[in-house]
């Protein structure tokens, strides 16, 4: 038996130590079994104790808010909105300079092509992607 390494593997993992400890296997037998330390299945145990089975989903971390992408977004939407016409072809080197310069954040190209995809817009065509 080995730890699954998926987020939605977890839950049936710490499930199954569940099960393996009304089998009266021991904390290290399962924490050896599922590859965590022994303090990893007590907490398990203390989980379930206090919180019954949704103690043992999955759950998130919430992370710090996305200010360097709303900054950044906010920019792009500008830029890319106005008249094709008369404005230069914005690559996304291009983009992230003109990010910078206008809020004063920096953004990876990367994380900017990520967050532009995610807002369905296209940096060279400024517009909606299909």
């Amino acid at each position: 038996m080995a730890l699954s390494h998926s987020r939605d593997r977890g839950e049936a993992d710490r499930a199954r130590a569940l099960l393996l400890t009304l089998a009266g296997w021991t904390s290290p037998r399962i924490a050896e079994a599922f590859g965590v330390r022994e303090d990893t299945v007590r907490l398990w145990r203390s989980a379930f104790m206090t919180g019954g089975v949704d103690a043992l989903r999955r759950s998130v971390a919430p992370g710090p808010a996305p200010v360097k992408a709303e900054r950044a977004l906010a920019v792009a939407e500008a830029v890319l909105a106005g008249s094709v016409a008369n404005r230069p072809n914005w690559t996304l080197p291009r983009l992230a300079d003109e990010i910078e310069k206008r809020s004063g954040v920096r953004i990876s190209r990367s994380r900017l092509s990520v967050v532009l995809r995610q807002k369905g817009i296209s940096a060279g065509a400024g517009r909606a992607i299909p």
